[in-house]
């Protein structure tokens, strides 16, 4: 018998994502749907923003009122199936109309309405979840929920298991005390949960209330119980680090296929490489970049990323001079904090035949970057898993990245002969130790015969949802066992 799983998001590809957590809304529910063992749902809200094509398909399931502590606000539940997964929308045009999915003033009320509205739903539509699965700080208030309020007094909520996965610790939900009355609406005996470091915090809630907790990598669910990594929740995570786990997050290879791309030069794949070739010097092309022999010989190394601290760029701001006079070609793309925005403008305006930036976001050019670039550099200071550098991999693009979080997980040095490497890694957040994780890079680039080696390798990799979709399965298992 299938096991019923409503995965609870506040983004998901391809109706509304602005990063990760759409990707993996997108991909994990599709992949444990084809493993045969669940039936995962998807719920989340109906923003303005989802495009016509798919709101034309959606139908219309059930309209009732949510309680949002003193308000009674309008939801409307639409469905519609997508690529063998059942999705529902919550409706509410006050909460959801808006330009972006994120950034309003009043985010908290919007999600503690959609966290009610998610628990609500369960008693208009057909579908009984044996586990909710909740997805980061704007989902994390219905595990807080499903205790509170007396859904646990419905038999419709009897035996429902609930798994919390922390996508990224630095974004919590953190808010004044005072929404605990006037936004929440948690019984007072109740509201200890969801306070912590003299506010209310959601995710806390959530990790106290959840019946499991999971990070998208194993080294990530270890890294956050150390102060440095956990943004102040390492104590109440080592106080329930029994519910603690770590599974990494993979990627469609479906959608990440250099065979089929339709945003890159030329198709190629593990037993036909050669044509990759084509992509590099069409990057070239471009960005303005000559393109004789010389030139394209060089090593380009690819960036896609927000441009901000965590994700290492003071790293590379200090050290991008050396970086281009090295023998390197730097293509980025990408937005964030001004200076590193402004750095790149900089460096592209000084080497104009050396690097490259793109500041803001382009889907297509991103594709060319993975399949142009000959290396792929995410030098993060904290990174929960990283799919960029799977992606890379799959376009047979070597990562240079620190050994943090899911880059740790997911890439293996080149130094580890037993192994077989698949990138090139440092472990200290240090300018120079990266510089120097590239500057291996290089002289194994110019040994042409190891380098493809070294590209078949990657190619290889399988970072695929089939297995981390038997481990969520695993898990879910675990959890409905305890009826």
């Amino acid at each position: 018998m299938k096991m019923n799983i409503l995965f609870a998001t506040s983004e998901c590809s391809p109706y509304a994502a602005s990063g990760g957590l759409g990707d993996v809304s997108g991909s994990l529910p599709k992949a444990l749907n084809k493993a045969g063992d669940a039936d995962c749902r998807v719920v989340m809200p109906l923003y303005s923003s989802i495009a016509p094509e798919y709101r034309k398909k959606m139908t219309l399931l059930a309209e009732f009122e949510v309680p949002v502590a003193w308000r009674s606000q309008y939801c409307g539940v639409w469905t519609a199936d997508f690529d063998g997964v059942t999705y529902y929308f919550i409706d509410n045009e006050y909460y959801f109309k808006r330009g972006t999915l994120y950034g309003f003033f009043d985010d908290a009320e919007r999600f503690v309405y959609f966290s009610r509205a998610v628990l609500e739903m369960l008693k208009y539509i057909d579908f009984g979840p044996d586990v909710i699965h909740a997805n980061d700080w704007q989902t994390a208030l219905v595990t807080v929920f499903i205790n509170t309020f007396g859904y646990r007094e419905d038999p419709k909520y009897y035996g429902i298991k609930t798994l919390f996965t922390i996508h990224n610790i630095q974004y919590q939900g953190k808010y004044g005390l005072e929404l605990l009355d006037d936004v929440i609406g948690i019984p007072p005996h109740d509201s200890a949960v969801i306070e912590y470091g003299g506010c209310v915090n959601f995710i806390k809630g959530a990790i106290e209330s959840a019946d499991k907790v999971n990070t998208v990598s194993p080294s990530y669910a270890q890294e956050i119980l150390d102060p440095w990594f956990s943004h102040g929740l390492d104590q109440i995570l080592s106080e329930r680090e029994y519910k603690l786990s770590g599974i990494l997050n993979g990627i469609d290879n479906k959608v990440y296929d250099p065979e089929t791309d339709t945003n890159i030069a030329a198709h190629y794949s593990l037993e036909d490489p050669a044509p990759k070739a084509e992509c590099k010097k069409a990057l070239l092309e471009h960005f303005g970049f000559p393109t004789d022999d010389d030139h394209v010989n060089e090593p380009v190394i690819g960036i896609v990323s927000r441009l901000v601290a965590h994700k290492g760029f003071d790293l590379v701001k200090h050290v991008l001079e050396y970086i281009i006079l090295n023998g390197f070609k730097v293509v980025l793309l990408g937005s964030g904090e001004y200076m590193y925005e402004n750095c790149f403008r900089d460096f592209a305006g000084r080497y104009p035949q050396n690097c490259a930036a793109h500041i803001g976001f382009d889907p297509k050019l991103a594709r060319m970057i993975y399949a142009g670039s000959d290396m792929f550099l995410m030098p993060s200071k904290t990174e929960p898993c990283g799919l960029a550098q799977m992606i890379s991999l799959r376009y047979g693009t070597i990562p240079v990245v620190r050994a943090t979080g899911g880059l740790k997980d997911s890439i293996i040095d080149c130094g580890d002969k037993e192994e077989g490497g698949t990138g090139f890694t440092f472990q200290s957040y240090n300018a120079d130790d990266m510089f120097y994780a590239m500057e291996r890079a290089y002289e194994l680039y110019q040994d042409k015969k190891e380098w493809n080696a070294l590209t078949t390798r990657a190619m290889k990799a399988d970072f695929s949802w089939s297995v981390s979709a038997k481990l969520y399965i695993g898990l879910y298992e675990e959890l409905i066992s305890w009826n």
